[in-house]
């Protein structure tokens, strides 16, 4: 034990001292660290695996969000004896990594569709790499304690083949198809997207009403209209009582006469326009789903590259925005404009990275069938098998489930793991389909004998891989660690993912390993600025962790992140709030100071006697202690924090050391001065390990310190507060 304490407190000092004390110890792993000596429930592991971050950049707040969340619950079961495995690891996050090595590709004046694949490939790699060192620093900063020793990265070879393996089990089940869907594509990066990878802006337009034989159509896409050959509406629509389902009609059209037919479907919203539509089933999710049920045909419009086709006539090779304004002249020429109206508000789909509008195409793509994967997902949570923290997000959860659709698996992209499916008589012609051959098709690790096989060049959305991360990184399915581990107890991430990961790694799970893939989904919500504002780059309110952890220490940060962060509703964080927990941990500094000053040895137990006030004030501390104890178990950190900081300050700092200075002033030996150092150092340590979840550095500084008490029992074996008994 030192004595020695210096008069300030600066994190600069001991924060990487401190970290690389906990991590040479080896006591993340719970293979060196179990302690069933401590509670009868600590036989049992505890297990989180963490939500990889994506090896395309830094870390940014939101992510630190987590990974204090997760440490608060790792390091409150470690102390609590728990064979705690927190395993780290990162997400080569495929488009994301994609869209981030484009733009420095750009800035180098190169092009990714100029690069031979296998070098843009290792180029790429190389780039995750020198990320992946970056978040792992970040990690490490934050005070993370998970096993370094188990990290995986998802471009491991081992999770590389358990993916392709995944995929070819679900194919020789039925439940991998290779059909023609509508997609979301995205014109510049030229691959399909996630549905997570769309984002929807509001956009005034113009709508254009044009004559379509004897109806008047409202659209606010005129180029969209060469091909439409189905006129649809209602079936209760009075107005259009007269036309038959399946009637033919003759008229004018914008390249000449044509014969539409009429469709009568209940999808349509009478309350728009003038009731009735036609389709384009190949550029419009609704209108595909329509030709879909109906069998009708479907005629693409626009190419891959966001360029009019040849059945535009005069208007083809032109991009939408110059074709438009030239279209609605033709129209007005012949006829057919019957009017323009301005300030049609509308939402449209964009490409959440570049705000590009998607292009609705249907491609040939690799699905996978969600309504069987949906079912024992369900069952799970009705069956109370999984909880949600905050509760209300189960019915959202399921809501989701119970209309799910089959899920796009293929993206057109370099940076990711490859399908392992190969074709013969592939057609890959860039501006638009082509049906004139008969692709052949077979799914394997390796092509079958034979000459004229090519590999897909697609590679599967990120999702498909770390849907199925939490029994990948434990070594599914002959590894130890899956064996042990598996189910995990939590999985901590933002809600804003909650279907488009969360709902997967379920369905994932249940489906490969027959077993849910954890207990508890706790969901925290977005980072906002003081201002309610969304952090962006773009408006100068992004907090950047590392910094804000450097001028005030990472425990500031984290009890930042934590008070006031209530699951599932958004955080508000500023570097004020960040400052005022600063002057905290300068609070708890300064206490240990007058503690050591005035108690720095043990106090004997024949030296102590205590009256009814000291019963009453340590009875307020072992209710303090079962209360805080109940919280985390609940996944009240917000509350359990807030309650620390509170007592700490308000109640220990300001009240109890203020009432024992009297007593300290007694005379040396006395009963009454050995007393109040007795409950001082009592009080002291207990808080001290109550508060070392939410703020490790500072509590595991402040330990080496504090002297040996019986009040406090023995002490580790190496001295570690993080490995030392919770407190009852």
């Amino acid at each position: 034990m030192s004595k020695e304490i210096s008069p300030q407190y600066d994190p600069k000092k001991i924060e990487d001292a401190i970290y690389r004390m906990w991590e040479e110890s080896g006591f993340f792993s719970p293979d060196k660290f179990a302690r069933p000596d401590r509670d009868r429930d600590a036989r049992k592991p505890f297990t989180i695996i963490m939500p990889p971050p994506n090896a395309s950049a830094a870390m940014h707040i939101g992510n630190a969000v987590g990974v204090v969340l997760q440490d608060i619950m790792i390091r409150y079961k470690r102390m609590r004896g728990f064979k705690t495995l927190w395993l780290p690891g990162t997400d080569h996050a495929g488009f994301e990594t994609q869209v981030v090595f484009d733009k420095k590709m750009e800035k180098e004046s190169r092009n990714r569709f100029a690069i031979p694949r296998d070098q843009l490939y290792q180029e790429m790699f190389a780039f995750a790499q020198e990320n992946k060192k970056l978040v792992e620093m970040q990690l490490r900063k934050l005070g993370a304690s998970c096993d370094w020793s188990r990290e995986k990265f998802t471009l491991d070879p081992d999770i590389v083949q358990k993916t392709q393996e995944a995929f070819i089990d679900f194919y020789k089940k039925g439940l991998v198809y290779r059909g023609e869907r509508i997609i979301n594509w995205c014109v510049r990066h030229q691959t399909a997207l996630a549905d997570l990878e769309t984002s929807y802006i509001e956009k005034k337009d113009l709508l254009y009403y044009l004559q379509y034989g004897p109806f008047v159509i409202a659209t606010a896409r005129p180029e969209t209209k060469f091909g439409d050959k189905y006129v649809v509406m209602h079936p209760k629509d009075k107005r259009y009582a007269k036309y038959k389902d399946g009637q033919k009609i003759d008229l004018e059209w914008i390249g000449g006469p044509i014969t539409a037919t009429v469709i009568k479907d209940e999808i349509i919203d009478m309350s728009f326009g003038t009731g009735v539509m036609t389709i384009t089933p190949w550029h419009d999710a609704v209108d595909f789903e329509i030709a879909e049920r109906r069998g009708l045909q479907k005629e693409q419009i626009i190419d891959r590259q966001g360029r009019l086709l040849p059945i535009a006539g005069e208007f083809a090779r032109m991009k939408i925005e110059e074709a438009r304004p030239k279209i609605a002249e033709k129209l007005r020429a012949k006829g057919l404009l019957v009017k323009i109206e301005g300030g049609y508000e509308h939402k449209i789909a964009v490409c959440y990275k570049c705000k590009h509008p998607i292009e609705p195409q249907i491609m040939p793509q690799w699905f996978l069938k969600m309504k069987p994967l949906a079912k024992p997902a369900i069952s799970a949570v009705e069956k109370g098998k999984i909880a949600f923290v905050p509760p209300r997000f189960k019915k959202t959860y399921l809501h989701w489930l119970k209309n799910i659709r089959d899920w796009n698996l293929s993206q057109q992209i370099t940076w990711g793991i490859r399908i392992p499916a190969w074709f013969k008589n592939e057609s890959r012609i860039t501006n638009h389909e082509s049906r004139d051959n008969k692709t052949e098709v077979y799914v394997s690790m390796t092509p079958p004998e034979g000459g004229g096989w090519m590999q897909d060049p697609d590679v599967f959305t990120t999702w498909f891989s770390s849907g199925q991360w939490p029994f990948f990184a434990l070594g599914f399915p002959d590894g130890r660690d899956y064996k042990t581990y598996y189910p995990t107890d939590v999985m901590e991430t933002g809600w804003d993912i909650l279907f488009f990961w969360v709902a997967r790694m379920v369905m994932l799970g249940i489906a490969r390993t027959g077993k849910i893939p954890f207990k508890t989904v706790y969901l925290h919500g977005l980072v906002r600025d003081q201002d309610r504002q969304k952090m962006s780059k773009s408006k100068g309110n992004v907090i950047d962790p590392l910094g804000v952890a450097e001028q005030y220490g990472t425990d500031a940060l984290r009890m930042a992140l934590v008070i006031g962060n209530l699951p599932g509703n958004d955080i508000i964080i500023s570097e004020d709030k960040i400052r005022g927990y600063r002057n905290f941990a300068n609070k708890i500094w300064n206490a240990t100071r007058f503690l050591l000053l005035h108690a720095a040895v043990p106090v004997p137990p024949k030296k102590i006697r205590y009256n009814k006030s000291d019963r009453a004030m340590r009875a307020r501390l072992k209710k303090l202690t079962r209360d805080t104890t109940a919280d985390i178990e609940k996944y009240k950190f917000h509350h359990t924090a807030d309650q620390l900081y509170h007592f700490f300050w308000h109640t220990y700092a300001d009240k109890v050391i203020e009432a024992m200075k009297p007593r300290l002033a007694a005379a040396d030996g006395s009963r009454e001065k050995e007393t109040a150092k007795a409950l001082l150092l009592e009080y002291h340590t207990t808080l001290i390990k109550l508060l070392h979840p939410f703020m490790p550095f500072i509590t595991e500084e402040i330990w080496k310190h504090l002297p040996k008490s019986e009040v406090r029992g023995r002490r580790s074996e190496v001295g570690l507060l993080m490995i030392e008994k919770w407190p009852k």
